[in-house]
């Protein structure tokens, strides 16, 4: 693996040792973005002269013999919905094409500090709101690992870069699996937070200052490592509750992947999944139940899994809607009433239930507590629930309406929304999970897992992949961005 393919925390500990100084790591990133994402299209706002000049003083720091923070020196970039002072945030809505960030968001502070610095940011959907990444503005990014393929949505730019190799670290945001999407996708470790523990201000459009509900922003890197030494850095108590409140995620108890209780969940009637992604999910946890972990393949909490989706669909447009143009919302809420009436739960009455009036959305939030309290018991007996994040591989690009697209499934047609079942079992409930790679399927493209955990148990999702790794192999790069 190349020098560009290393994880963060590696390239970190090189900086420090001076076996590469971050001005020759910084400019080998930037000649990379210009060899490779002409194709990718993954780096679409480019901030290469400040983080010149941020990986100077860097090296600086380090002759010097200054204190380093974990990052120290590293050159990285962030999703394009993320505030950056001085670069445009619009999350890919024309509307808001001219709009300059004046400050940086919390966790673009928090990453500052701890050493790192920005080469730009990564594409999105429009309103973050696909499982693919293309808008007016900046375009159509692709897979690297197929450049016929979606990378996944809505932190789409933010795996591209990272499989190709154009970065060492990334931030990106979930309310719909878009950490977990793309990380499936590309190949690479994305980590959704517990609702809460990551501060997400800055990480809006002007005049959003509240925090949506369900919605997360959480990174994506190379390898689990890199994942918990990023939670470490943007996670803790945002500026409205910083007097009040210190957080403290429990670290693992698992010594080894013997020690873990493992809930298994290869598909279900609500989203069946592929039958390459169903193995997949199944033969890992074949392999870890022979290293001596306790494995289920029939525990579940005591919920509906069609329930549990209803009440995620129904409260997931409100964080989606908020802040959007009200002539783009109006032309969003159009294209789902040709939704076919089987799926309207996903999305027309998820719409309508944005302007229901409060009491409702009150009653909703009460099922959702039903939900938390079933997962919360679920976890007494179990640490971590594999399941898979999308039905297939990488899908091919696909720009037509909404209301016409669909996913085959092993030839059979699966409404394009419904895709977002994985992701919405885990969201609804606040719960922690990082997606994992896990290799290629028979098409050549990757397939990551989800590893889900109780609410706070962030690091045991984390370090249950970082064992896993050791045992099966991470991060590997597409063909192609090797050299």
């Amino acid at each position: 693996m190349t020098l560009a393919h290393d994880s963060a925390t590696a390239l970190a500990a090189r900086i420090r040792s001076k076996e590469i100084s971050s001005r020759e790591l910084t400019e080998l990133y930037i000649r990379r973005i210009e060899k490779y994402d002409t194709a990718v299209n993954a780096v679409v706002v480019r901030d290469f002269e400040r983080a010149l000049e941020a990986a100077e003083r860097a090296d600086a720091a380090v002759a010097a013999g200054e204190p380093l923070g974990p990052l120290h020196g590293i050159p990285m970039t962030i999703k394009e919905a993320y505030d950056v002072e001085g670069l445009p945030t619009t999350w890919g809505i024309p509307a808001f094409a001219e709009n300059i960030a004046t400050s940086d968001a919390d966790s673009v502070r928090r990453l500052r500090r701890a050493g790192a610095h920005f080469l730009g940011k990564t594409n999105v959907p429009i309103q973050l709101g696909d499982f693919q990444s293309y808008n007016e503005i900046y375009g159509t990014t692709s897979n690297p690992w197929n450049l016929e393929r979606t990378p996944g949505g809505s932190s789409g730019g933010s795996s591209a870069a990272l499989a190709a190799g154009l970065c060492a670290l990334e931030s990106g945001s979930d309310i719909g699996g878009s950490i977990r999407n793309p990380a499936h996708f590309c190949g690479v470790y994305g980590h959704k937070p517990t609702w809460g523990v990551v501060p997400d201000q800055g990480h809006a459009l002007p005049g959003m200052l509240a925090s949506p509900d369900i919605a997360v922003v959480g990174p994506l890197a190379r390898s689990a490592e890199d994942l918990a030494v990023a939670m470490d850095i943007v996670s803790g108590a945002d500026a409205f509750n910083e007097r009040g409140w210190t957080l403290g995620l429990p670290r693992p108890a698992q010594r080894s992947l013997a020690d873990f209780r493992v809930a298994v969940w290869p598909s279900d009637s609500v989203c069946p999944v592929s039958r390459a992604v169903a193995d997949r999910v199944q033969a890992l946890a074949d392999r870890l139940a022979g290293l001596g972990a306790t494995v289920s393949d029939s525990a579940r909490p005591a919920f509906d899994p069609a329930d549990s989706h209803r009440i995620y669909t129904t409260m997931l447009n409100g964080p989606m809607s908020a802040g959007v143009p009200d002539d783009v919302f109006a032309k969003l809420s159009e294209a789902a009433r040709g939704f076919d009436p089987a799926d309207r739960s996903d999305a027309v009455e998820s719409i309508r239930a944005t302007v229901q009036p409060h009491r409702e959305w009150v009653r909703q939030c009460n099922r959702r507590a039903a939900l938390r309290q079933a997962w919360n018991a679920f976890f007494e007996d179990w640490d971590i629930l594999l399941c898979p994040q999308m039905p297939t591989t990488a899908f091919r690009h696909d720009h037509s309406p909404f209301a016409a697209r669909t996913v085959q499934v092993d030839g059979a047609e699966q409404n394009y929304l419904r895709q977002v079942f994985w992701a919405g079992l885990i969201t609804v409930a606040y719960l922690p999970s990082t997606v994992f790679p896990t290799g290629t399927a028979a098409d050549g493209l990757p397939i990551g897992i989800q590893a889900a955990g109780r609410e706070f148990d962030d690091y045991t999702c984390i370090e249950f992949t970082r064992l896993i790794a050791q045992e099966i192999g991470g991060f590997e790069p597409p063909a192609g961005y090797e050299s």
